[in-house]
């Protein structure tokens, strides 16, 4: 698929990039590691580098060529693994963290910003392979840089595995108890996609080729932006704009994708659209539905704003690419939006809020830091929560809580970069533990039963 600029949308395409904060966020390049199974852990460790450094060893310099060439910012170049509770179910040994300084190490090599795939599916019951990569989680996180981790739990074809509901919660908290920081690199999803370029939550599912390219757009602040010409006007033409902008923001994302796949001699696979905001000032998902007229984000009408946000970026964007995938949609990071920050800081948004408006954006409950000495029945209730949230409506939804040891409500916990820095928000004093302690599977709803 080819496309035509005229003069006019080359040049708002570079206003969009100088002054509205338009970039591609990233190229993750997804790389099947199932023939690096091996029985021994150093002998699987070996191929698994080899493999890595060998398909994306152009990676970063094909990215970096075409930001030169065509003038648009690629933030990060990421590479994306089997999920390597499937690669090393061969290994003998129960401890899985070689494997990620492994990661770690192809990663640094190859000179990339983040590598995900230290995760297992785990949605319906685990393998031998899953709990021993889930029980690694804590150290290997905690003694990487740049290996991000997610284990999905549920997902509507087969309900919630309670079991790991209840574990990641322990896992979390463990892994708080080293270093809050790794929570930052660990999503718990439902209905895990696998063609997600985003991290904490990429992996390269079995069904994806042995090597693809798909890119995440962002553009939040192109899109407030372009609302703000559109005070007083109807709904409709506030949808109307989002799916106008929408569609050039993936227009450019296609352009990059289809580039790095004729560069790298790698098929592409998707544009995820999704809204990504960054701590900067004018790059907020928050920003745009205060531009909607509410007067701060978390107030009621916040949940429909961002409903019509997310359905508007959606219908816009597929109609700039035909292969539109991964998550989609608007994201809410809670430590990655400026807005989103200030608005828990003023008291408007607060975490039942941020649940009810999951139900209609991607992805889930994230980046949000909760107090150092949370439970971890209680994570396990939060992640259950929002399990729930996915399953009945049928789409992917996450968790990524960061328990910040040592902080209570209102202080702050720093990340630094793209992760930004988050409030400590409250969660609901009482126990979860005898409901979490009852395991076993929440069964998949009816309309699961669509053969």
């Amino acid at each position: 698929m080819s496309y035509l600029l005229n003069s006019s949308e080359i040049l708002q395409t570079i206003e969009m990039i100088d002054q509205q904060h338009l970039d591609v966020r990233t190229v993750t390049m997804g790389i099947n590691l199932l023939d690096c199974a091996d029985t021994g852990m150093e002998a699987c460790c070996k191929k698994v580098y080899d493999k890595i450094c060998r398909s994306a060893e152009n990676l970063v310099e094909s990215c970096c060529t075409i930001e030169r060439e065509f003038g648009i910012p690629i933030v990060n170049k990421r590479v994306s693994v089997t999920p390597i509770s499937l690669v090393a179910a061969s290994c003998l040994e129960d401890d899985y963290t070689p494997l990620a300084h492994t990661l770690d190490k192809a990663a640094a090599a190859v000179g990339i910003n983040f590598i995900g795939g230290f995760s297992a599916l785990a949605h319906k019951g685990f393998t031998k392979s899953d709990l021993r990569l889930i029980n690694s989680i804590p150290r290997a996180l905690t003694e990487t840089g740049i290996v991000c981790s997610s284990v999905n739990v549920a997902s509507t074809k087969a309900g919630i595995n309670m079991d790991a509901v209840a574990l990641m919660g322990k896992i979390i908290r463990e892994t708080a108890d080293i270093d809050p920081m790794g929570c930052a690199k660990l999503v718990v999803f439902a209905n895990a996609v696998e063609d997600n370029p985003f991290m904490a939550g990429a992996f390269h599912g079995v069904g994806e080729p042995e090597c693809v390219i798909n890119v995440g757009v962002s553009g939040p602040g192109v899109v407030a932006h372009a609302l703000k010409a559109c005070k007083g006007e109807s709904f409709d033409v506030v949808a109307e704009t989002v799916k106008r902008t929408a569609f050039k923001i993936t227009r450019m994302g296609q352009l990059v994708g289809q580039e790095a796949s004729k560069r790298l001699g790698v098929p592409f696979g998707v544009v995820d659209l999704s809204l990504a905001p960054t701590p900067a000032i004018g790059d907020s998902v928050a920003e745009i539905l205060e531009i909607m007229g509410l007067e701060k984000c978390g107030i009621h009408g916040t949940t429909a704003a961002l409903a019509l946000l997310n359905d508007a970026v959606k219908k816009g964007g597929v109609m700039a690419s035909g292969h539109v995938g991964g998550l989609s949609g608007a994201f809410i990071p809670v430590s990655e939006d400026a807005g989103m920050i200030s608005a828990v800081e003023g008291g408007t948004l607060c975490l039942d809020k941020l649940e009810a408006m999951t139900c209609v954006c991607s992805v889930g409950l994230d980046m949000i830091a909760v107090p150092g000495d949370t439970s971890a029945d209680t994570i396990s209730a939060i992640i259950a929560d929002e399990a729930a949230i996915g399953v009945v409506n049928n789409k992917t939804t996450a968790v990524r809580l960061i328990p910040a040891t040592g902080k209570k409500v209102g202080e702050r916990i720093d990340f630094g970069g793209l992760l930004g820095s988050a409030p400590v928000m409250p969660i609901h004093e009482g126990s979860a533990a005898e409901f979490i302690a009852r395991g076993g599977r929440i069964p998949a709803p009816l309309h699961s039963l669509r053969n």
